[in-house]
């Protein structure tokens, strides 16, 4: 059985392909949903010797099954945003430690000690609804956090704004996290330079406003906040783990976690850096669902292991995927 050692002290890719091999072995015997689809598959799983081997559940399996290795009450379920009508995915989840470890080391590596980070929270359709993975995170390192200013500001941006000032006076290292619509509309009624202030979008429109391209949107969130670069966060309610971007649309992603990128018309067929396609992640903290997942996004993996998201497919299934999805 894989441990958290084992897989949060991966250094390099001998231990991550270890690693994946044993989990993806794990799986197919124990997930009975991945076992059954990867059994549709023209795969022999004993041919199988490197992660780039391994097929990929579609995302869309997460709103129609239970995905799990284990028969036995989730400690948590987290569920996706969706409107009214549509069908939401579910990740159980029956080790929160899984969880937590993951994102407060890769929270760690890309930005330092949380006990002296403030972090200002303004996700108010996250804080709306039950079941927010990103939200127990924030909780988690709003809790962590040793700066009193650390909070959620839902609607209250005038709160916010003299936090914001109040912070950068104090010279505090500050992350401002935030869904894309709110960001917006927070800096069409202020604006403030604060250069040092650390402005992580987590996307998304909610249909509050119509979709923009990245580069016009951080334009505009770079002019009301006086910051150079805008980071992003890519992560998932069906991941255990998750990617950030300082800047420039370009994701990493901590040692046990690797994106892929799949051909759109053959979804067995990953292809070379710097090609677009489907990407796959395999996320080595999903011991206990499935951390080998073929996502709806769109996106390019380059030689340095740096990722860009380009887009999503649109809602008709992608091609070769949908077995079992109904």
């Amino acid at each position: 059985m894989i441990t958290k050692e084992d897989v949060f002290s991966i250094r390099n890719d001998e231990d991550f392909n270890r690693v994946a091999l044993e989990l993806f072995h794990y799986q197919f015997h124990h997930n009975k949903v991945f076992q059954q689809y990867v059994k549709f598959l023209p795969v022999d799983t004993s041919d199988i010797h490197h992660y780039t081997q391994i097929p990929f559940l579609p995302i869309q399996f997460f709103k129609t099954k239970k995905i799990a290795t284990i028969d036995a009450p989730p400690q948590i379920t987290f569920t996706s945003s969706g409107t009214t009508g549509m069908s939401t995915s579910q990740h159980h989840v029956f080790d929160l430690e899984w969880y937590e470890n993951s994102f407060r080391k890769t929270f760690k590596e890309f930005y330092g000690n949380i006990e002296d980070i403030a972090i200002l929270a303004l996700l108010p359709s996250y804080l709306e609804r039950e079941g927010s993975s990103l939200i127990y995170m924030i909780d988690d390192l709003i809790k962590s956090s040793q700066q009193p200013e650390s909070n959620y500001f839902l609607y209250n941006h005038e709160e916010l704004y003299a936090t914001l000032y109040h912070l950068k006076e104090k010279r505090i290292k500050t992350i401002l996290i935030g869904v894309t619509y709110a960001l917006l509309d927070f800096v069409e009624k202020y604006r403030i330079s604060f250069p040092e202030l650390i402005v992580m979008e987590t996307g998304g429109m909610k249909g509050k406003r119509k979709e923009m391209i990245r580069e016009e949107l951080h334009h505009i969130l770079c002019q009301g906040f006086g910051v150079q670069k805008i980071h992003s966060e890519y992560g998932m309610t069906e991941l255990l783990s998750q990617g950030y971007s300082l800047g420039d649309g370009l994701f990493r992603a901590p040692k046990w976690m690797k994106i892929l990128v799949r051909d759109t018309n053959d979804p067995l067929t990953i292809l070379p850096a710097e090609n677009s396609g489907g990407i796959n992640v395999i996320d080595l903290a999903n011991v206990h669902s499935c951390a080998f997942i073929a996502t709806q996004d769109l996106g390019r993996v380059f030689e340095d292991n740096s990722f860009e998201v380009v887009g999503r497919f649109d809602h008709a299934d992608i091609r070769g995927c949908n077995l079992l999805v109904q």
